[in-house]
């Protein structure tokens, strides 16, 4: 593992040395770890999902937290980088969990919280919602990346940072909900709430956000990321 030691009690530190390592990350590595078949298979999803994500959603598109995930991986596991798989496990496992009772509930006509509506629209090609599966087979795969390359306890402290980032993007300049937006990316990563239709009206916008920014980063990735260190192997220096 490349990086030095930095004190849990020191975030910008810690951000910082996470930082740098996403850099070293992109060094040669030396060994396999992953199988290449894995590696392969993945690119070619990938190769697939990114030039038809871009030209029916556009690019505001890879602005969700899941696409940006898969981003991640793709270098990740080529570079077999603990850091780069192990940055969209932390930030994503719990809510692709949530995206799979969802889709389940849905299917059984007993809908959760609306995430996946958009998979049940007869109006929407059957392609596009074919390759939105890859939420339900994504978090199996990050969990046995980071089980194989071992997971970083630095990637709390980089995708935390990243996602907030993205939030702001996403409330202040992206487009809000509306029930006319058709593939447009509209209230990425529920910003103004869970409906792509209208948005929430429990409390006012700006709570709703500022509830995100705590949510995010300290229950949904805080509580996997204690999960994970107690879990999984710590990277293995090489």
């Amino acid at each position: 593992m490349s990086g030095s030691m930095v004190p849990a009690t020191d975030p910008l530190a810690v951000a910082e040395t996470a930082l740098a390592d996403m850099a070293a990350a992109l060094e040669p590595t030396r060994g396999r770890r992953l199988p290449l078949a894995l590696k392969l298979a993945y690119t070619a999803f990938m190769a697939v999902l990114m030039p038809v994500y871009w030209a029916w959603y556009g690019p505001t598109n890879f602005l969700y937290f899941c696409d940006l995930a898969l981003i991640l991986t793709l270098v990740g596991i080529w570079r077999e980088s603990p850091l780069l798989v192990s940055m969209p496990t932390v930030g994503i496992l719990a809510p692709q969990v949530l995206w799979v009772a969802d889709f389940l509930a849905e299917l059984a006509g007993m809908p959760l919280t609306g995430m996946t509506a958009y998979m049940f629209k007869a109006e929407n090609p059957l392609f596009l919602r074919s390759l939105s599966l890859f939420h339900g087979w994504l978090p199996f795969l990050l969990v046995f990346l980071v089980w194989r390359l071992g997971y970083d306890r630095r990637a709390w402290a980089a995708w935390s940072g990243l996602a907030v980032a993205v939030l702001f993007v996403c409330f202040f300049l992206m487009p809000g909900p509306r029930p006319d937006a058709g593939l447009t990316p509209v209230n990425i990563n529920y910003v103004w709430g869970m409906s792509d239709a209208a948005a929430q009206t429990l409390m006012p916008a700006w709570a709703w956000f500022a509830s995100l920014l705590v949510v995010v980063p300290l229950v949904l990735c805080g509580a996997t990321h204690l999960v994970l260190r107690r879990l999984m192997p710590a990277p293995v220096a090489r």
